[in-house]
């Protein structure tokens, strides 16, 4: 077990050990899910308070006179003069590998009737984060296996990359994506058998969605084959704001066990702005007073605690890492509201999906200019690097070009080569819904990109083309793509075994 691990340990055991002190108060108003007790003298802030009919809550408000508690489970079982204990606990959820496969509530309890949780073991859901010392660089790469992502703005093992965007612009499509395709490579990596191999374990936190679109994302995990290292942590819009309030918290420790078993693991927040909504709700109930755009003052608070959480641990911490794609819907593309802002601020960069762009068929609607990832290539192999280096400069004065040029009828060559390349880019870039590209893939179709082989074919056939080269590399050209995986570079023999395929790709397609 690593120091920190030893050290969480022994607080949890400190918390734990004087769950005999009790003291009682009883409940003196009741009302929207918030209970007032009186009495509770010993309590502690964010200490699990017991009810009758096994109901618990959480003390959030310690005030002079009386404590503000959050009710979790159904508030319309309890009344006022109703008795409340302390327990000398801190909320805690199950954690381990049990959970993988299930979907589970806010507070760990499963609710998908698979029978009781396989965990033995329970990680209270507010923890402190690592330190700067346990910590290490970003430099390992989690691909996403979507081209527009991977080239351009990549994420690597222990990165927080904010996915932002209006309503119906595909981030939660680009999250399953995701995490599809650490099923695909964790799959590919156990038959290869590979000693050096790390599967990345997943957990979906979905946070005041409805109920059916929670049961769609669960079905696309299944048909995908993803669901087995996947868990699902669900508070919907019909659960209580306490429930969607804890839901990223507690999805977040268990990702830690992972994190402090040295081990890798992906959570997708989905999304905080709903989370943030919720907190307002509890905080203008418990009468905090509230501030910018009526949130409390803490918010950012409650966001940065949560998402400081994710790193990437150096080995003598047990080299584990946890890896945050947080979602945050904006109004009319409006980077600059409150909630964006602040989560900006906090994450290594940001996915910023563009409603025109989506409009106009460019799926993902990935935006050039106000996308980045503060890791950049670090988190790329080295053959992925290579050719994909100069694609995100090239997008960029692509679309800068096109916006100025509409007006123009009359073009020098060279811009005109110019938006022709960019064109280009952009329909290898459009990538259907749940279905990830191996990065081996990509690098040879962005080789493909950069060597000029796409040029002699029409713009309006070049996403046929993608495709087609795609499928090529995947069966004829298995053994170069094989080649381009084990060694993690492109060797000029390897690039020539590629040129010969893409040649061969080239006669057969045209």
């Amino acid at each position: 077990m690593s120091a920190i691990a030893e050290l969480i340990q022994k607080e949890i055991e400190s918390l734990s050990t004087d769950a005999t002190r009790t003291n009682v108060g009883r409940i003196t108003t009741l009302a929207d899910g918030v209970a007032r007790v009186d009495g509770l003298s010993k309590v502690m802030f964010n200490e699990m308070i017991e009810f009758p009919g096994d109901i618990f809550g959480i003390a959030l408000n310690l005030e002079e006179d009386s404590v503000g508690c959050v009710i979790l489970g159904d508030a319309s079982a309890l009344k006022e003069g109703d008795e409340a204990q302390t327990t000398g606990r801190l909320l805690s959820v199950p954690v381990g590998k049990g959970l993988l496969g299930r979907v589970v509530d806010a507070i760990g309890r499963p609710v998908d009737d698979k029978g009781p949780i396989d965990s033995n073991e329970n990680y209270p859901v507010e923890r402190i984060a690592p330190g700067i010392i346990p910590r290490q660089s970003v430099d390992q790469p989690l691909q996403s296996g979507i081209m527009a992502i991977d080239s351009m703005i990549p994420v690597g093992r222990g990165q927080r990359e904010l996915i932002i965007g209006d309503r119906s612009t595909g981030k939660t499509t680009i999250a399953i994506d995701t995490i599809i395709n650490q099923a695909k490579i964790n799959k590919q990596g156990a038959d290869s058998g590979g000693e050096d191999f790390r599967p990345v374990y997943s957990i979906y936190v979905a946070v005041g969605q409805k109920n059916s679109n929670v049961a769609r994302t669960i079905k696309t995990l299944e048909e995908n084959g993803a669901m087995e290292y996947t868990t699902v942590v669900t508070a919907p819009a019909a659960d209580n704001p306490a429930n969607q309030y804890l839901a990223p918290y507690a999805g977040c420790a268990m990702g830690e066990w992972f994190l402090q078993n040295g081990q890798d693991a992906l959570i997708v927040y989905d999304d905080l702005s709903k989370h943030a909504v919720a907190y307002r709700q509890i905080s203008l109930i418990l009468k905090r007073p509230s501030g910018r755009e009526a949130y409390p003052g803490d918010v950012f608070y409650l966001h940065s605690r949560l998402l400081e959480r994710s790193a990437r641990l150096n080995k003598d911490s047990g080299n584990g890492s946890l890896t945050a794609l947080p979602i945050i819907e904006t109004q009319m593309g409006d980077v600059s509201g409150y909630i964006p802002t602040n989560v900006i601020s906090i994450t290594d960069g940001q996915i910023f999906l563009e409603t025109d762009l989506f409009n106009k068929g460019i799926r993902p609607a990935v935006s050039v200019g106000l996308s980045v990832s503060r890791v950049g290539s670090a988190a790329q192999v080295k053959a992925y690097k290579k050719v994909a280096g100069k694609v995100k400069l090239q997008l960029a004065q692509f679309r800068e070009l096109a916006a100025f040029s509409q007006f123009e009828s009359d073009l020098d060559a060279a811009t005109k080569a110019q938006l022709d390349r960019g064109a280009r880019i952009v329909e290898m870039f459009k990538q259907g819904a749940f279905c990830p590209v191996p990065v081996e893939i990509q690098t040879g179709v962005m080789w493909t990109m950069e060597n000029d082989f796409f040029d002699s074919i029409e713009v309006t056939r070049i996403t046929e083309a993608v495709e087609s080269l795609k499928e090529f590399l995947g069966s004829s050209g298995k053994d170069v793509t094989d080649k381009i995986r084990k060694e993690g570079n492109l060797t000029e023999e390897i690039e020539e075994e590629l040129r010969r395929a893409v040649e061969d790709w080239k006669r057969s397609f045209a």
